[in-house]
């Protein structure tokens, strides 16, 4: 199913597609079709679903909605997304630890995960009528979620290396799934942002309010001169909001499980023995091409985390776009969602390192203009849509560069196999384990600039802390990330030369190699 009927029915022999002799008729039966290759692209919308819903959405919902001091808000957020990181290296342990079913190795994972992550993701939106344990209720569920999803992204993310063997297949399905990964984004900011949306928010603007320092204080005071009934409507949109997309993301699970099949190879794995992951991760963390690639990724990576996770707060309160927010959030997502093609294009004619100096820089200019300039609404959808071009390549990139590592790798450890998740797994670990610190120091740097829960507006010192966290410390992230790309050492000529290596390596033909020769002389 995931690609032409000669590879299916050979198949059942490797992990990869067969090897075929001659080089037209290779890259035919290695070929995915366009419905594979969607169904495949379809399995990453619901981590981008709820993962833009929660990264946009669930700081403002802790503080203004389940209406937590800012402190316990950081700790829910700081400790959901380190233990959400530490999930990551756990799975891919266990992966490596799977035996082979008639379903594939990584297929299980996602599919009996997701049934329940829909309710655990549900009940993160819940307010629940306690007085006391709010925190330890949004803790809990927060970790259980963040622990079923990872089973199955990452899964899902090393399975980038089993629907085929040749570079470009890869890459171009991993365009088709970043197009539907940043359509997720799309997807769930405008679902979280247009049903929230439309509900009304209700907020207090009182000279006292703002006078009070201690946040608890001021949350006694509200709920004495304010019926916190008001806020039902806005809870009865985030759990309706949180239905829709637990819908979704089943619904893309089962398309995922429909229309992709992992491949074997008889060649590459002679028995079903897992891997010794400790060894394994051995080897992956002394690869240097590996280790300088995730550190630059892991400094943009956690710039945008910071744009993320503060932006909602920075449109409604700095530039006053309350009613807005949304709406801008969507337009970053859209225009995103536009330029993947753009991007892979890029890649492909300039190069991948090219690519992410040019892709990533590009937000800098604009992250600074929307923090110097005065509050303008027309200005703030321009930069936006600025925004949204830099996240595609954002968001293309790590998946599209972290193939080419596990090639290299293969090359330097050829009798090495199995470890492909141990790659994606903590790429992904490191990532989220910064997002969790990242999160956790804003919304504490909040709580002590003074934040106000359900304020109109926030005095002076919040604004200041935002514009800092949506502006300064992302560019100086992306700046340092950047400069790290510098030592990243696989660019275009190193690339080709391991897809040749690794031809040679599985045995190709003399009339493949011949072949592969050619376009390695005109490229050079």
């Amino acid at each position: 199913m995931a690609g032409g009927g000669g590879a299916e029915r050979a198949g059942a022999g490797g992990l990869l597609p067969p090897l075929c002799r001659q080089h037209r008729r290779k890259e035919s039966r290695e070929r995915l079709s366009v419905c594979s290759k969607l169904c495949y692209a379809v399995g990453g919308a619901p981590y981008q679903i709820t993962g833009c819903a929660l990264g946009f959405f669930l700081q403002i919902y802790l503080l203004d909605v389940a209406q937590l001091d800012p402190f316990y808000a950081s700790i829910i957020l700081f400790v959901g997304r380190a233990w959400d990181a530490i999930t990551d290296p756990m799975v891919g342990f266990f992966i490596s630890k799977s035996s082979w079913t008639c379903f594939g190795r990584l297929m299980p994972w996602i599919i009996f995960s997701t049934p329940f992550a829909v309710i655990s993701y549900i009940l993160i939106w819940f307010v629940p009528d306690i007085s006391r344990g709010q925190v330890m209720w949004y803790l809990v569920f927060y970790c259980i979620f963040q622990t079923l999803v990872t089973c199955f992204h990452v899964p899902y993310s090393a399975l980038t290396m089993f629907i085929s063997r040749e570079q470009s297949e890869r890459d171009s399905a991993t365009a088709y799934r970043m197009t539907v990964e940043v359509l997720g984004t799309v997807l769930g900011t405008a679902i979280q942002g247009q049903i929230v949306g439309k509900a009304d928010t209700p907020c207090i603007e009182s000279p006292l309010f703002f006078g009070m320092t201690n946040s608890s204080v001021a949350l006694e005071e509200l709920n004495m001169t304010h019926d916190t009934g008001s806020l039902t409507d806005t809870r009865n949109a985030y759990m309706i909001a949180a239905g829709v997309i637990g819908g979704l993301y089943i619904l893309c699970a089962l398309i995922l499980w429909a229309g992709v099949r992992e491949k074997r190879e008889s060649s590459e794995l002679q028995s079903d023995e897992p891997v010794s992951f400790f060894q394994g991760l051995r080897l992956v963390m002394n690869h240097g091409a590996y280790i300088k690639l995730i550190a630059g990724f892991l400094f943009t990576s956690l710039g945008f985390m910071l744009l993320e996770g503060n932006f909602a707060l920075f449109c409604t309160y700095t530039l006053g776009f309350r009613n807005e927010f949304q709406n801008i959030l969507l337009a970053i997502m859209l225009s995103a969602t536009l330029t993947i093609p753009f991007w892979q294009w890029f890649l492909t004619r300039f190069g991948k390192k090219t690519a992410v100096y040019v892709g990533i820089s590009s937000a800098i200019p604009f992250l600074i203009m929307v923090a110097v300039l005065d509050s303008n609404l027309i200005v703030t959808y321009i930069v936006a849509v600025a925004a949204g071009i830099s996240v595609a390549a954002a968001f293309l990139l790590p998946w599209s560069m972290l193939p080419d590592v596990v090639d290299d790798f293969k090359l330097q450890h050829p009798g090495s196999h199995g470890h492909e998740a141990i790659f994606f797994s903590f790429y992904v670990f490191f990532t989220k384990f910064t997002s969790g610190v990242s999160l956790g120091i804003s919304t504490l740097s909040l709580d002590f600039a003074g934040y106000q829960t359900r304020g109109c507006s926030q005095p002076s010192e919040v604004n200041f802390t935002l514009k800092m966290l949506v502006s300064a410390a992302p560019v100086v992230l992306i700046l340092l990330g950047l400069l790290l790309f510098k030592l990243y050492p696989i660019d275009e000529e190193k690339r080709r030369k391991n897809k040749k290596a690794l031809q040679d390596l599985r045995g190709e033909s003399n009339s493949s190699s011949e072949s592969d020769n050619t376009e390695l002389a005109s490229i050079v």
